[in-house]
């Protein structure tokens, strides 16, 4: 009796030691990213009758703001296969300062909402080839806009923007996106004149 424990005793210990030497150790893979083929630039004009003018990707289309609040001149720059949208608004003060304040003031106040995320917001100006001063502003950190600008002619043009993403990725993983449509921005910003001006 006390053999045939003996013999199920060792039996069992070398089943045991036969199953762990069995066992891989698991190492955790880094973190990696999804790779992203970017389309070479390529602009045209905005065919739309708008009070502004620009050249913009082809690779995006123009879509018609649809929120609740959207006026007329309110479009959307759409990247399909990038799942970006750059949200711009226009806005005809008319001459009158206080409304052009209220306007700057807002476009300033609708930046620094995103200060409770962003860990850094960087200003910047561009001077366009059409003499317009364009405020640009660049967040960095896990924020839902990335990039914002607006451009005035101080008298009656207002427009602004703001690029989103249609995705929870972390923006370190859409740093190559960011940068490409920065760029597509630049180049609206330095094609942009008013529908009731003469492009220079």
């Amino acid at each position: 009796m006390k053999k045939n424990n003996l013999f199920l005793l060792v039996v069992v210990v070398v089943a045991v030691l036969g199953f762990s030497a069995c066992e891989q150790e698991y190492t955790p893979k880094p973190k990696g990213y999804n790779r992203i083929d970017l389309p070479a630039a390529k602009y045209t004009v905005l065919s739309q009758p708008h009070p502004y003018v620009f050249e913009h990707s082809v690779h995006a289309r123009i879509l018609k703001d649809s929120s609740r609040i959207a006026e007329p001149h309110w479009i959307d720059i759409y990247y399909p296969t990038l799942g970006a949208n750059i949200q711009l608004t226009y806005k005809d003060f008319n001459q009158d300062p206080k409304k052009f304040n209220e306007l700057v003031e807002d476009a300033r106040r609708l930046t620094s909402r995103h200060q409770i995320k962003a860990y850094a917001i960087e200003e910047s100006q561009i001077k366009t080839p059409t003499g317009i001063t364009a405020s640009v502003f660049e967040l960095e950190g896990e924020v839902p806009s990335q990039f914002q600008f607006y451009l005035t002619d101080s008298t009656k043009h207002f427009f602004r923007g703001a690029l989103y993403f249609r995705t929870a990725t972390a923006n370190d993983s859409l740093a190559p996106v960011i940068e490409y449509i920065k760029k597509d921005v630049v180049h609206l910003l330095n094609t942009l004149h008013w529908s009731d001006q003469v492009k220079r």
